[in-house]
Parts: C-alpha cells; sequence; structure tokens
C-alpha cells in the first residue's frame, strides 16, 4: 500500500460554472470552466484540460490512464507499476536514453507513478516546448517497445525498488496495515507488486495489459501554464492511436474491513512504527471536505492535536501525523506514530486517547476555525505551481468532479457544519480501529 499523505489537506478536487460550449472540426466540445481554463471532450473518450497561467514561462502537461493498481488480478499484482517503468525503456522512435535526452535537454523534467486507480506520465519543459513534451509522452504511452529483453533488466529495478522499501520500516508498516484494514481488498494492496507477482509477468503480459488500458478512451490530458487550449488539443490530437480502446473500469467497494491490534516484529531497526486506521470515505462522498478538516486538526502540521500532545508536550516521537485516503469506492482514515521501543505503549496509549477524545468530544468552535483557515491557506500556497494546477484539472476527471474555483473550494470549507464534523471525527473511534506495530525484533 502507497504510503497516505501526512495531514488532512486535499489539494483543490476541483461545481461546474456557466459553460460555453463550442464544437471544433474534429467534432470534440469544448467548455470554458473559469477564466483561462478549459476543457475539451474528444470523440474517443479523451478529456484535455488546460489553465492558462500568463505569469510563467513554462507549462507542465501530462498523461493520466484510468487504471491502476486496483484494477489487477491477484496473480499479477504490481503488472501496472512494472508497465509504468517498462515504457521508459524505449519505442520504435526513441531509446531509452533519448526519451530522457529529448526532454532533460531542454531543461526540463520527465517522471511518472502508479497509484490506485491510474497511472501518470508527466513532463515540464519551458513554454516554447510544448510540441516536443506531447511528442515524447504519447510515443512513450502508446509506441513502447516492451521486450522481452528489456523486462530481464527492468524487473530488477522493480525488485530493487521493492527491496527499497522492505528496508524502510515506516513503509512497511503503511503496506502491512493496508492489508490488514481492506482485508485483502486491492485498495490495501501494495502498488509495487510482490517479489512472486512481478517475478511471474512476461512481455505478453504486459501488451495485454497495454493495449486495453493505454488508449485514448480511458485518457486523461492536463495542462498548466502558458498553453493555448487550442494548440494543446490539436496536438494531442495529432498523436493519439486510431483505436479508442475501453473506458475506465469500476473498482468493487470493500464489504469488510480488519478492526483490533496486530503487532509485528522483524530483525533490524531502533524504532516501533503503530499506524491506527479505520475506513474512511470515497471521493464524491459530501463528507470528504469535513473529514479533511478533521484530518488536518487531527494530525495536519504543527499546530495539530498529535504534534502538540505527543510530540511537543510528551516527548514521544519525532514523526507524528494523520493520514487520510479517499479512493472512487471507498477509503480510510488514520494517524502514525514513530518511537523508540521503550516508548511504544505509552505512544500508543497517548495516539489512542486522542483519538478517543477526537471521536467523542469532536473540535472545539476556535480550533475548527483555525483549521479551516489553515486549508485555505495551503491551497492557495499549493497552487503557486504549475505541477499543481496541473493536478488539480487531471483530479476533476480522474474522481468524476467538476471544476471549482478557489472561491468555491472555499465555501465548500466554510459550509462545513458542525454535524458534519462531528460525523467525520467519529469515524475514528478506537472501537473500530485497526492498529499495527511494526517493531524490532
Amino acid at each position: 500500500m502507497k504510503r497516505p499523505v501526512p495531514g488532512g489537506f486535499d489539494p483543490a478536487r476541483p461545481a461546474a460554472r456557466a459553460s460555453v460550449l463550442r464544437p471544433t472540426e474534429s467534432a470534440a466540445v469544448t467548455t470554458e470552466l473559469d477564466t483561462g481554463v478549459f476543457e475539451t471532450l474528444l470523440p474517443s473518450g479523451t478529456r484535455i484540460l488546460s489553465e492558462r497561467i500568463d505569469s510563467v514561462r513554462s507549462v507542465a502537461t501530462g498523461f493520466w490512464f484510468r487504471s491502476g493498481s486496483a484494477h489487477e488480478p491477484r496473480e499479477l499484482a504490481g503488472i501496472s507499476h512494472l508497465l509504468e517503468h517498462m515504457v521508459f525503456k524505449g519505442t520504435a522512435r526513441r531509446s531509452a536514453l533519448e526519451l530522457a535526452l529529448e526532454i532533460e535537454g531542454l531543461g526540463g523534467s520527465l517522471d511518472a507513478y502508479t497509484a490506485h486507480e491510474h497511472t501518470s506520465f508527466m513532463a515540464r519543459v519551458p513554454d516554447t516546448e510544448l510540441r516536443t513534451a506531447l511528442d515524447v509522452l504519447s510515443d512513450l504511452s502508446f509506441e513502447p517497445r516492451l521486450s522481452a529483453d528489456d523486462l530481464v533488466l527492468e524487473r530488477e529495478v522493480v525488485l530493487e525498488e521493492i527491496a527499497r522499501v522492505e528496508d524502510t520500516p515506516d513503509d512497511v508498516v503503511f503496506e502491512l496495515h493496508g492489508d490488514f484494514l481492506f482485508g485483502g481488498h486491492p485498495y490495501g494492496s501494495s502498488i509495487l507488486g510482490q517479489r512472486d507477482t512481478v517475478g511471474s509477468v512476461d512481455a505478453a503480459d504486459l501488451v495485454r495489459l497495454h493495449e486495453s488500458i493505454y488508449r485514448p478512451a480511458a485518457l486523461v490530458v492536463a495542462a498548466a501554464g502558458r498553453v493555448e487550449h487550442e494548440e494543446l488539443v490539436e496536438l494531442v490530437e495529432r498523436h493519439l492511436p486510431d483505436e479508442s480502446g475501453q473506458g475506465p473500469r469500476d473498482v468493487e467497494s470493500p464489504d469488510s474491513f480488519g478492526r483490533g491490534f496486530q503487532r509485528v516484529t522483524r530483525p533490524g531497526g531502533r524504532q516501533v512504527h503503530i499506524v491506527a486506521g479505520a475506513p474512511g470515505i470515497a471521493w464524491g462522498d459530501p463528507l470528504r471536505d469535513a473529514s479533511i478538516v478533521v484530518g488536518t486538526a487531527l494530525g495536519g502540521g504543527m499546530t495539530s492535536r498529535l504534534f502538540q500532545r505527543i510530540r511537543e508536550e510528551l516527548g514521544l516521537a519525532y514523526a507524528v501525523f494523520s493520514w487520510q485516503s479517499f479512493y472512487r469506492a471507498g477509503g480510510a482514515v488514520g494517524a502514525y506514530v514513530g518511537t523508540r521501543p521503550e516508548s511504544a505503549d505509552r505512544a500508543r496509549e497517548a495516539l489512542l486517547s486522542e483519538l478517543g477524545n477526537l471521536a467523542d468530544d469532536g473540535l472545539a468552535e476556535e480550533e475548527d476555525e483555525e483549521t479551516r483557515r489553515q486549508i485555505k491557506g495551503q491551497l492557495l500556497l499549493s497552487l503557486e505551481s504549475t505541477s499543481s494546477r496541473m493536478h488539480r484539472l487531471a483530479g476533476t476527471v480522474l474522481h468524476d468532479e467538476p471544476y471549482r474555483s478557489l472561491d468555491e473550494i472555499a465555501a465548500r470549507i466554510d459550509a462545513v457544519t458542525t454535524a458534519d464534523v462531528q460525523e467525520a471525527c467519529s469515524m475514528l473511534h478506537p472501537d473500530g480501529l485497526a492498529v499495527l506495530e511494526l517493531a524490532p525484533a
């Protein structure tokens, strides 16, 4: 399980405002979402979004394919992440080095990641080089070699990545906790897969996955920076393959969850890592904004309850925070603390005590108001980068949400009711928690 992002801040999941629709020559439909913000739906199903920012001289752009580790068969766990690696090994037109050099030679950057419900490839380049960025992204996305010889080497790279996580106990504890909480549901599974499943994937498996998923119907394209939307649409259309493929697939909702306490030991290490978590909510749940407020107040910064109590007052930890994971069909909420073995019992008791107080009493009025200001300020600061704005645009489609302006998002945070906050707090009651402790043997 990929480690959740600490704290409760959600960088703006963008209610659509009045839209201006116009057909293009290709029968695409373009909507103006806000000043300088556009979305185009192509006949193939591809969604293209952009935000023009005149104050920069760069553009961040990316491809998102709406399939990830939660869609994998158990026997091929990790194949989505392995495929993400393999597309960088070369295409019919470019070697692996040439793919990287085309972007890095411009002073730009090329990156990718796999999540539970999507896979993404991104580039950030000078604004004059959008054409090059899209050519590279489309080449590696739609025309990778996926050769058996490349797989032999890249499989070893992924196995090293798995080994790196295994050597990082504060990552391992989240993987173990995810499996404990979700009870075998793919939301709790490792995105990287396991050694045996990654070892069993062959080139034919990768080709089949690529042919079924890396197609226009499952594609979202987003760009932010000094970008013209019409040019972006034209360039994307030029590179799309003819076949549209299948659209995004659904993930079944988890039907049962683990609870109680588990203690796992392993050799090495000098700390005990404790994760306490409970079932949360999906992206589209009306309670999500309240959950973000609660998560931020609980462990979203130096002023949070957990930081002040466990680190500042008791001196029991260096790292302590809350976390939340929102998916299309479910989610999770919880908290983490890392401490020395001799402090583990006190730290765990303090953590559960704070969660119990929060679940029983909710947030004080002043604490609630301060947290909402914090969230709105974080939102404004996060959107000073083109990459953050690009991710925000893509998120509107990936999570089936309408675009919202910053004022609309702030209004939603302000509109969270006291009853909503209390309901979100109640999700963290100790009686419903799955608590996992990873300790040195």
